[in-house]
């Protein structure tokens, strides 16, 4: 559905994807859509380790079903639902850009 990050460190946001309990997840058109948004609204990069780091986190993908996904299971998902818009040049994980 879109490109998200799941921030596995920061204080725990109320309505989170079904899969996840703990964090803040931040989802946008690309994944830089959802780095520069935690970098304007937290002044926090997108960094594990820096003093405005913040810490751990996923970058991946919410489905249309309300579950986070990291990119390997967004690439295998992409693949069998058809959903690559090019898939003889699509690695080992999935970016955004293969799919919209």
């Amino acid at each position: 559905m879109c490109a998200a990050i799941w921030y596995k460190e920061l204080e725990t946001m109320k309505f989170l994807p079904t899969n996840v309990s703990v964090g803040t997840v931040v989802c946008g058109h690309r994944h830089g859509h959802c780095i520069n948004t935690m970098s304007t609204l937290a002044k926090l990069r997108t960094v594990t380790f820096a003093p405005d780091g913040v810490g751990e986190h996923i970058q991946g993908f919410l489905t249309n079903t309300n579950r986070f996904v990291d990119r390997v299971e967004g690439l295998e998902i992409a693949k069998r639902e058809n959903q690559l818009l090019n898939p003889d040049t699509v690695g080992k994980i999935l970016f955004s850009e293969d799919v919209w």
